[in-house]
């Protein structure tokens, strides 16, 4: 069965399909019937619209939701700045922080739990590239922690949307839409400005976000493939609403805004949505689902053609940001060099594993919980080790990326690194080329006089 087998069990419904438009009550007669706003919404509630695009966009591009609410989101005290001298995620913003932008290839070990730290404060960024209040670019995370938010403590990022990838541990994510549980092997997307909240049912949490500041995420476009595979639509979940009534209690409501931490003081909960209708809310995706396109005959295909979701520049077939998996897949083509071919490519790679071995880097020091870079025309492909056995290997029908999901993180930006990502983690590997690339040996032989090569 194309799905994935989770130790931990689903605990909610969802509503299935991406970008479809989709509504949901908790309470029978909460959504108004034909209007948007009535004067009096049904059962006293209010009327609140959330805008992930302008308002004036494209059809085919608008996302927009209408929230009917017990109090609206405006009903807080002014926010104020928290922790000004040490949250700063804007990677164009550091005053006493670099950027570095390098050529080589970089490899990270995996990155450490953190079991004194709650969601927000569990999120490093690692590198990235743009501005978030030029809303262009993206911003790369890691995220560890072992700590329920506050039980009166909610989230939201201003500044783009959270692809969030989880490795390790369960993440309870209670949005103002419904709950979503997500597991490792699945993803989910929190657009821009919706609030939640994260506890951790199993425990400590690690893994990776993708932050997207320019546009939103969709499905790829299929051309000659047709109307189905890759990541099927109808695959993607919503939520269905889920409230609560708490006008009594003191909330904080903090928001990532141009990469600082603000907080604001509230008396009742954000999560009093009743019912909601619209385009615009946050979605997970079983990685499982995906049904992969390879060739039958011979050469490796693009890296493309395991793309889950993009997010297009202005210029159409390039990419922002593409989120690429590397699931459990056969190999059947003859006479061809299985794994990637060795490149130098205009898009700049973050790469990550969720769990088993990826199948071009057969070295050992590319782990689970660990990541590679490889920034805009940096050359890279198999290690040694992957390219002697693949060169050598009998070319016959075979699985690979059993027990294993790898995934890439991949933009046409030139990716910085953060003084956190290089430095402070403490985890890039100084031996990552000497191990990979330096090993491999020269084969060439000039032909022998009057032979033919190639069939010329």
């Amino acid at each position: 069965m194309p799905t994935s087998s989770f130790v931990v069990p689903e605990r909610y419904r969802y509503q299935n399909g991406f970008n479809s438009y989709h509504e949901s009550e908790a309470v029978e007669g909460a959504l108004p019937v034909g209007a948007n706003s009535p004067q009096k919404p049904p059962l006293g509630l209010y009327a609140e619209k959330l805008s992930g695009t302008a308002f004036t966009a494209p059809r085919a591009e608008n996302q927009q939701s209408w929230l009917y609410r017990i109090l609206p989101s405006s009903a807080h005290a002014p926010f104020e700045m928290r922790e000004s001298s040490t949250y700063n995620t804007n990677p164009e913003t550091k005053p006493h922080e670099k950027i570095y932008h390098i050529p080589n290839q970089l490899r990270w070990d995996p990155f450490d739990l953190d079991e004194t730290v709650d969601w927000v404060h569990s999120l490093h960024l690692v590198a990235g590239a743009g501005d978030p209040t030029m809303k262009q670019g993206v911003g790369i995370f890691i995220f560890a922690a072992g700590k329920d938010m506050d039980p009166h403590e909610a989230f939201y990022s201003a500044d783009g949307d959270f692809l969030i990838v989880p490795q390790h541990g369960v993440l309870d994510v209670q949005t103002e839409l419904g709950k979503l549980l997500v597991r490792p092997n699945e993803i989910c997307v929190i657009p821009r400005g919706i609030r939640y909240r994260v506890t951790l049912p199993e425990g400590p949490v690690r893994g990776y976000i993708l932050e997207l500041y320019q546009g939103h995420f969709q499905l790829p476009e299929l051309g000659p493939i047709g109307s189905n595979c890759l990541a099927n639509a109808r695959d993607f979940q919503a939520p269905v609403a889920h409230f609560e009534e708490d006008t009594a209690t003191e909330w904080h409501i903090m928001g990532k805004f141009a990469g600082h931490l603000f907080a604001a003081r509230q008396t009742h909960t954000p999560f009093d949505v009743a019912a909601w209708h619209g385009l615009y809310y946050p979605y997970k995706y079983d990685l499982g689902r995906f049904s992969t396109i390879g060739s039958v005959s011979f050469d490796h295909p693009d890296p493309s053609i395991y793309t889950v979701l993009t997010a297009q520049s202005d210029h159409p077939g390039t990419a922002v940001a593409d989120f690429v998996i590397f699931p459990p897949r056969w190999l059947v083509q003859e006479d061809t060099f299985r794994p990637p071919w060795y490149h130098r490519n205009t898009m700049s790679e973050f790469m990550g594993l969720i769990h088993g071995q990826y199948d071009a880097k057969e070295g050992g020091g590319f782990k689970p919980a660990g990541a590679s870079l490889h920034n805009t025309m940096t050359a890279h492909g198999p290690d040694a080790i992957t390219h002697e056995k693949a060169s050598n290997a009998e070319l016959k029908p075979a699985k690979v990326g059993e027990g294993s999901m790898a995934f890439m993180f991949e933009s046409c930006l030139m990716v910085g690194v953060t003084e956190w990502g290089l430095k402070k983690c403490k985890k890039v590997q100084e031996d990552y080329n000497s191990e990979s690339w330096e090993p491999l040996k020269p084969h060439f032989r000039r032909p022998a006089k009057g032979k033919s090569q190639n069939g010329a």
